[in-house]
């Protein structure tokens, strides 16, 4: 089976860094990321693409779940390509490969077992085209998992006041790419196993954390350093003001993608 079915909680997840998914006794820390419903299936021969892999979080559990593969991540940042080959180096036949995941390098059309991405793809400027390009990727009986934040992951709770308190400052994004994703990835010959949204628990210490690691190593880092110190200061003023005191726990929904070729 397809280590792809991503989920909380597990060695898998990637919330920002000072957030802690809160596990059951049944998932207990390390263990594979659970979904209520597995896909069946194995993967072909070739190497296992983690696009956006950041630190590469995911993979001691992909190396555990799908051995014998080669395993390669990819990331534009140079500081996070640093941190993920320090992980790496404990694992035979793995490998970090600094370059935009937004369109995969043409040597692996047509040649991987599978493309596995956690919280990566939401982050890239076009994220269809690039999920489209991820497919290009895999070849026949080949097998993509994608977990990713949606534009809306709660009513109520930290994604959702930081998210108020962004767009009373900076207009929102455009997040139509969401409906055209299955679209691109049935034009490139794949079929749908999986398309939900998925909850589980996550615990902050406290609001200055979760706004801290938001900024700092999360999905508000770039915006932070397009305007600024200044900027964040008063963001972060703003978001304090009308956040609760204490550890802060909440259920946001990520949407999950499994396809195959």
């Amino acid at each position: 089976m397809l280590y792809g079915s991503l989920r909380w909680p597990g060695a898998g997840t990637r919330p920002p860094t000072g957030t802690r998914p809160t596990t059951s006794p049944a998932s207990p820390p390390g263990s594979p990321p659970r979904c209520g419903r597995s896909p069946t299936g194995h993967c072909p021969k070739g190497p296992i693409l983690v696009p956006c892999c950041g630190t590469f979080p995911e993979l001691d559990a992909l190396r555990k779940h799908l051995p014998g593969h080669e395993i390669v991540g990819i990331d534009l940042s140079a500081g996070m390509v640093r941190r993920a080959r320090e992980r790496a180096t404990r694992h035979r036949r793995a490998s970090v490969v600094q370059g935009d995941a937004s369109t995969l390098d043409p040597q692996w059309t047509d040649t991987c077992a599978a493309v596995v991405s956690v919280f990566g793809l939401q982050q890239l400027p076009e994220p269809d085209l690039a999920i489209r390009s991820w497919a290009a990727a895999l070849r026949p009986g080949g097998r993509l998992s994608v977990v990713f934040w949606p534009a809306v992951t709660e009513d109520d709770g930290p994604f959702a006041l930081i998210a108020d308190t962004v767009r009373a400052r900076v207009p929102a994004g455009d997040s139509s790419w969401e409906h055209r994703l299955l679209a691109a990835l049935t034009t490139q010959g794949l079929a749908i196993e999986w398309d939900e949204h998925v909850c589980h628990p996550i615990s902050h210490p406290d609001a200055t954390t979760f706004f801290n690691a938001h900024t700092r190593s999360g999905p508000l880092r770039a915006l932070a350093e397009a305007h600024g110190e200044a900027f964040v200061d008063q963001l972060r003023e703003a978001f304090l003001r009308r956040a609760p005191a204490g550890e802060w726990r909440h259920r946001p929904r990520a949407r999950h993608l499994i396809a195959h070729r």
